[in-house]
């Protein structure tokens, strides 16, 4: 090649004009000299400036990719551009006042685990008021196993100890007692997978399995979808009779990420089976909008009419297809999953109104082809699941779902400033002509609102969610803590307190408030997933092959990122 064009470049110098492309002849006179350099600047620059538009691109491009993987990191160039460098630099630098805040919420949940350690300890949830102890859920000690994970998270390892041997020694499963299968599932099951994923101790995989057994009765229907009650010392399922016999559609969709997890554990495929049986029931009666009333028959897997919402009896299901996608690492064995999700996504846009004159996005629930102007706290949980699905999108249509999730944060927000106690309550309509009004008026310190704030802070890097997120904290503080605990309020423009520290709220409320503090290397969304109760659970790539399904080893998070 060299040799070709040696000789084609004696022949281009002998004809006229075309010899000034020949560096040799420039060096003859100082004008052409000048020439040559001011075109070597050009072209260079030129190249220069297209190479720095494409760095940009592949900046913006990683940019895009790590939002998508839930790191919350930004792209710093280095070096000329000749040799781009891409180095991540955590957003969360620890500053004093993430620090000071996350140590407050820290005193708060010792507060909280002591009140409960103190006056309850081995029941269900604690009275505050009364100071006694109460069985919610026939007696499985729900606030010790629902507050493993925090405990661990928070670095509060006697209190995990002393957690772990009630659980060892005390914890029993043979009750008989008509257990809520979701409650149980989300709570019990949920909490000990996730003392196992984060701690490997082989005892809560036990007490997992032996759970999980005894609520497994409760799928063998004609249709596979789940009856909601279940006796858990006989077996004995069945639905609560204010339901017409019917199940629920959260209470039946919102096992998937819990079983699955226990069958990738312990390697059988029988639990796993059982709840993507209802996954494939569900789908054969999917409408195009993806919008599912809350009532389904357990026998023919059909509807019955009720009502569409993203509230109470709703809410889960929705949550768990994008979860369940997510869980199993987003691969082709669980795209059904987020193909499901989506229809839904497209279904959630057309219950989206806004109010006057203030312009407060929020979800409309439907009945037929009405829909009324009401939305629960429950459904704030959405601006946070539509943050970590928007991801999944192309970078259109991301933009348009996070956009929505911001728009109905600030909603949620406003519950809560709109009361003079600064707390939310349960449910609001949004009547013409006004923004919002407060018409289910007691607060029982969910975490709906904080858990959306967490996920837009990690997904976004904008520190106003962790504003808001301690506006909020604090007006609990205000409230709700009392000096044996922390307590609902029955009435939120009063303030009329009532007597029960729910064991969610040291479950959720208070480790997404200390998440939201944190650094997003405690707790990575790229490694870890949250059931419904915010208990992290690994994630775990799903093969193809179901005859590869339990073939992966999974192996407990051994030491995990605490402050």
């Amino acid at each position: 090649m060299g040799k070709k064009s040696s000789s084609s470049s004696s022949a281009w110098r002998g004809s006229g004009g075309c010899r000034y492309l020949h560096p040799s002849d420039y060096l003859k006179s100082a004008k052409r000299s000048a020439f040559l350099i001011l075109t070597f600047i050009f072209f260079n620059y030129f190249l220069w400036d297209l190479h720095a538009l494409s760095d940009d691109h592949q900046v913006e491009e990683l940019k895009y990719k790590l939002k998508g993987s839930g790191l919350q990191t930004k792209i710093v160039v280095i070096g000329d551009s000749n040799s781009i460098k891409k180095k991540e630099v955590n957003l969360d630098d620890e500053d004093p006042v993430s620090i000071e805040r996350r140590q407050k919420v820290k005193d708060a949940m010792l507060h909280a685990w002591s009140s409960y350690e103190k006056y309850a300890w081995g029941k269900d949830e604690l009275q505050p008021q009364t100071k006694n102890g109460v069985d919610s859920f026939g007696g499985l000690g729900a606030t010790v196993i629902d507050s493993l994970d925090t405990l661990f998270i928070m670095g509060l390892q006697e209190q995990f100890q002393r957690a772990r041997e009630w659980v060892a020694n005390s914890l029993d499963f043979n009750k008989d007692y008509d257990a809520s299968v979701f409650e149980t599932t989300i709570r019990v099951l949920g909490g000990l997978l996730s003392a196992f994923d984060l701690s490997g101790d082989d005892i809560f995989l036990q007490k997992a399995k032996d759970i999980a057994d005894r609520l497994l009765p409760a799928w063998n229907t004609a249709s596979g979808i789940p009856y909601n009650r279940i006796n858990l010392a006989h077996g004995h399922a069945h639905n609560p009779k204010w339901a017409g016999g019917n199940s629920t559609l959260a209470e039946s969709g919102s096992e998937q990420l819990e079983f699955i997890v226990l069958s990738q554990r312990i390697k059988d495929p029988k639990y796993q089976q059982k709840v993507e049986t209802v996954i494939k029931e569900i789908h054969k009666i999917f409408p195009s909008d993806g919008l599912l009333p809350i009532y389904i028959n357990p026998h023919n897997g059909t509807t019955s009419p009720s009502i569409v919402t993203f509230g109470a009896m709703g809410d889960s299901f929705y949550e768990y297809l994008l979860k369940a996608w997510i869980q199993g690492n987003k691969t082709e064995a669980v795209k059904h999953y987020r193909d499901m999700w989506e229809m839904s996504m497209r279904g959630l846009q057309g219950l989206i109104r806004k109010s006057t004159p203030s312009s407060f996005a929020y979800i409309c629930e439907k009945r037929g082809n009405y829909l009324s102007d009401k939305m629960d706290e429950l459904a704030c949980f959405a601006p946070g699941m539509l943050a970590l699905g928007s991801y999944g999108y192309g970078p259109g249509e991301a933009e348009k779902f996070l956009a929505l999730a911001e728009e109905l944060a600030w909603t949620c927000y406003n519950f809560y400033q709109s009361t003079p106690t600064k707390l939310a309550g349960e449910s609001y309509h949004f009547p013409t002509g006004k923004d919002m009004t407060v018409s289910t008026k007691w607060n029982i310190l969910r975490p709906e609102t904080i858990e959306s704030l967490f996920y837009l802070w990690r997904l976004t890097g904008n520190k106003t969610y962790q504003e808001w997120g301690w506006n909020i904290f604090q007006a609990f503080e205000r409230n709700s803590r009392i000096e044996t605990g922390y307590v609902g309020l029955k009435d939120v423009n009063t303030g009329l307190k009532d007597n029960m520290m729910q064991s969610f709220f040291l479950a959720e409320t208070l480790k997404y408030l200390y998440l939201l503090f944190s650094p997003p290397s405690v707790i990575p969304l790229d490694e870890w997933v949250f059931n419904t109760e915010a208990h992290p659970l690994k994630i775990v790539t799903r093969s193809p092959d179901e005859r590869d399904e339990y073939l992966f080893e999974v192996t407990p998070e051994k030491s995990v990122d605490t402050v």
